[in-house]
């Protein structure tokens, strides 16, 4: 596991063996601290990081360092990526072969780099801002595209040990109001998968997969007031960790970290909420799943904690790993059964097929909207608005 260090831009790497913690080493504890940087400014100062998916390497995206990789036997280059690039989200290809960062070193707006670990070369891809996560059936992964007025939850298929490692975008893609989204967190079975955001409020959103249909919506804390925001909403929102989500073993069960130091076991079907009190006083700034399904808990006190979930209740247990293994797959491949590929080059507000969750628009639905409702999402008042301005200039 890593975790990142409170005050100044680097990253701690922890081991997580016979139920204790011990820390191994860290990137970039040499840096300058954060300061008086909040916000936006924190952001950019804040390290990309990603495991890669079968061995104990981290890659790590340091500000002036350029992108590093940490393995138990010391710090090394990449190979291949261009020296001091700066980039503000990695990945791994499934298999581990590629390096999937974001921006594109080219600066151009709508790519992305893809990094042959193998030959050391850079190549194109898609556009991606806001992470990848990879869905356990394999094959598939998920990453958010973002602007200021919506954001494109994108999937793509991944073809194991495919040479040119590339994400081949899907045309059912998922569509969000606004944008400040986190990366989308699946569940170990692969049923379901979580966002937590977004840029105006502490939203959660729960979608089943392969339907994508959301099945939990709320907001973490006080909704937003709108603008202008009380100085005292202002410090509630900012006091939830935006990294305070963790899917563990059992299924159908999502954990979520609280500023008061809870733990609240959410169980999606029933929508019944647990509260655990675990360290009180102290918020939770972090939580993660170990692969056996035990949880991390990263306090604001600046302690770690390992949190071991059993239940009596045969419903929440652990399915076999072996029945858990094929239905992922399973879901994996009726999603792939009911969409397309994205075709090379294609414009995306020509093939996308977006959702909410609740309800669906292809190109054709968005370009005959023209009138919209403040229930409506910001997006789809903009869409409106647009084309009512496009259609009285024709």
């Amino acid at each position: 596991m890593a975790g990142l260090d409170g005050e100044r831009p680097a990253v701690h790497v922890w081991s997580c063996e016979a139920g204790q913690l011990r820390e191994l080493g860290s990137v970039g504890s040499e840096s300058d601290g954060y300061g008086d940087a909040f916000s936006w400014e924190r952001i950019v100062r804040t390290p990309a990081l990603a495991w890669h998916p079968g061995e104990p390497r981290l890659a790590v995206s340091a500000g002036e360092s350029g992108v590093v990789q940490w393995t138990p036997s010391g710090r090394s280059a990449v190979d291949g990526v261009p020296p001091t690039t700066e980039y503000r989200r990695l990945a791994f290809s499934p298999d581990g072969g590629t390096l999937w960062a974001s921006p594109s070193s080219s600066d151009a707006w709508d790519s992305s780099d893809v990094v042959d670990l193998t030959s050391g070369t850079v190549g194109s891809g898609p556009a991606w801002d806001t992470g990848v996560a990879h869905h356990p059936g394999g094959g598939l992964v998920v990453t958010l595209s973002s602007d200021q007025g919506a954001t494109h939850g994108l999937f793509a298929r991944v073809d194991p040990g495919a040479a040119s490692g590339a994400m081949r975008l899907l045309r059912r893609a998922l569509i969000l109001d606004v944008d400040g989204y986190e990366t989308p967190l699946f569940s170990a079975d692969g049923r379901h998968f979580a966002i937590r955001g977004n840029a105006y409020g502490n939203t959660l959103d729960v979608f089943a997969f392969p339907s994508l249909q959301r099945v939990l919506s709320t907001t973490l804390g006080e909704p937003s007031p709108g603008y202008p925001y009380p100085q005292e909403w202002l410090d509630q929102m900012r006091a939830w960790s935006r990294h305070n989500l963790a899917f563990g073993a059992r299924p159908g069960v999502l954990w979520v970290g609280a500023p008061t130091g809870a733990l609240f076991e959410v169980h999606i079907e029933t929508s019944r909420v647990v509260e655990h009190r675990l360290v009180a006083g102290s918020p939770v700034s972090a939580l993660a799943a170990t692969a056996s399904g035990e949880l991390v808990l990263a306090s604001g006190g600046g302690e770690l904690v390992l949190v071991s979930v059993r239940s009596d209740l045969e419903e929440t247990r652990a399915p076999d790993d072996g029945d858990a293994s094929t239905a992922a797959a399973s879901a994996v491949a009726e999603f792939l059964d009911a969409t397309s590929e994205v075709p090379e080059g294609g414009d995306l507000d020509e093939h996308l097929l977006l959702t909410d969750g609740e309800r669906t628009w292809n190109s054709d639905d968005l370009a005959t909207v023209h009138a919209a409702t403040e229930e409506d999402p910001t997006w789809l008042r903009l869409r409106a608005a647009v084309n009512k301005v496009c259609d009285a200039q024709t």
